[in-house]
């Protein structure tokens, strides 16, 4: 016998698909949590969570925290376990430039990556910011350190080492539109960071969301995801692609 269970938690307080640090709100918090089970011929367990927390210590800074955990199970064997953490924090972000400090820790099972984290430094340019649109352009650079599971890599040069750390710089793209009188949002998040020490290591990922609101607290979303990262271990694909369906759940 076939069983099969859908888990669709959410917990939300102001919780959004993106939070603008440049809103007036003080704190903004949310939980989101969805499963997936599956039994019989081909054992399915899918976990997702993801956290959101921002709030302004004082008038000049804005502290944005998110951080995601997925596993992923087929057959009883693993195919996914990752963690990230994104952190930032900004200064005077009502202005149209303002600068930043960030840190992330990642881990990636697919790509077999024990652990990443860089830190680093940057700005933010606001080109657009109005009530139902903005877009924002970033610039920063990073200290980053890679610890893989394997030393065998796609490029020869970096064979022999589970560390590959380096200096990188980055360029974001991100913004939020209401469309149609509010009745499609759309939303997308695009970043190059290339290694300002080797040219062959480099990766990219844009984001592109659409929202249709089906009444005020609940919106249907659709979202495209393709990841590209030049360093890889051997025998592994650069890319991945992720297509989502799902529901966005807010108190706002």
């Amino acid at each position: 016998m076939k069983s099969v269970f859908y888990i669709f938690l959410f917990i939300p307080t102001f919780l959004s698909a993106q939070i603008n640090e440049s809103d007036t709100l003080g704190v903004r918090a949310g939980l989101s949590l969805t499963g997936f089970y599956q039994g019989g011929n081909v054992e399915t367990v899918i976990f997702r969570a993801k956290t959101e927390f921002s709030f302004k210590p004082s008038k000049k800074l804005f502290f944005k925290n998110q951080n995601s955990y997925v596993y992923q199970e087929f057959g009883k064997n693993k195919a996914d376990e990752d963690i990230l953490s994104l952190n930032f924090l900004y200064l005077h972000p009502e202005r149209k430039i303002y600068p930043f400090v960030l840190g992330f820790v990642s881990t990636n099972f697919r790509r077999e990556i024990d652990l990443r984290y860089l830190f680093g430094a940057g700005a933010t340019f606001q080109l657009l910011e109005k009530e139902k649109y903005w877009l924002k352009l970033s610039l920063s650079s990073e200290y980053e350190e890679t610890y893989f599971s394997k030393t065998d890599f796609n490029y020869s040069p970096y064979d022999g080492s589970r560390l590959i750390n380096t200096f990188r710089g980055t360029i974001w793209a991100n913004g939020k539109y209401h469309l149609a009188e509010d009745k499609v949002i759309l939303n997308h998040e695009v970043y190059f960071q290339p290694s300002l020490e080797q040219s062959d290591n480099y990766r990219w990922q844009a984001d592109l969301g659409v929202e249709f609101p089906i009444w005020k607290y609940l919106n249907f979303k659709v979202n495209y995801r393709h990841a590209f990262e030049s360093i890889v271990i051997e025998n592994q694909k650069q890319e991945d692609r992720f297509l989502t369906f799902g529901f966005n759940l807010k108190s706002y």
